[in-house]
């Protein structure tokens, strides 16, 4: 395993770190992109439509829904062919637009819907490239990370993961999946979520 710094929403970076990977081995296996943001400075989950900032779903946007598939374009030559291959980028509940049912967190909730879309769209893109990949969005539930911390009040005591906990389950989720299984939203538990 080799780890490479990388700046999720700095284009150029991305484009170095892929050169980097190209640079190392022949083809991916499985890539798993954690990129993601709810809360950091002055951003953070809106209550209500007055607290939109533009400024903030551009970052939420940036983080969240582009740099996977930014990510994925920069690593085409690798994921493209006829070997097995997961691509996959954490992904949350919320941004299920069927499952809205308390509203709020406006940002966050259309960033992760719009990953999905991107995934979904990815999926079949890949598809065409390669009929061994598998692109999937994965749900992790609640992490106990500073990300959840605030909005951890109403979570029961056994749907709290610790990282290691959410990143073993996903873990298993991603040993499932097959090219049938290609964009899916799946939860921690293997269950499919709904776009």
């Amino acid at each position: 395993m080799t780890f490479l710094p990388l700046d999720i929403t700095d284009d150029a970076g991305i484009r170095n770190a892929a050169g980097e990977i190209k640079a190392l081995v022949p083809r991916l296996d499985r890539v798993i992109c954690t990129s993601g943001i709810l809360r950091e400075g002055d951003i953070s989950p809106e209550k209500r439509i007055a607290d939109i900032d533009a400024e903030a779903l551009v970052t939420l946007y940036r983080v969240n829904a582009l740099g996977p598939v930014l990510l994925a374009r920069e690593l085409w030559p690798l994921l493209k062919g006829d070997h097995a291959l997961q691509f996959s980028a954490i992904s949350a509940r919320v941004g299920s637009v069927s499952d809205n049912r308390l509203g709020g967190w406006y940002g966050y909730r259309a960033s992760k819907a719009a990953l999905n879309q991107l995934m979904r769209t990815l999926s079949i893109e890949l598809a065409r490239a390669n009929p061994n990949a598998c692109v999937a969005t994965l749900h992790p539930g609640t992490v106990d990370t500073d990300l959840s911390k605030p909005f951890q009040g109403n979570v029961p005591a056994d749907k709290l993961f610790t990282a290691d906990d959410a990143a073993a389950r996903l873990w298993r989720v991603l040993d499932g999946l097959t090219p049938a299984d290609t964009g899916t939203l799946f939860a921690y538990d293997g269950s499919v979520i709904p776009y």
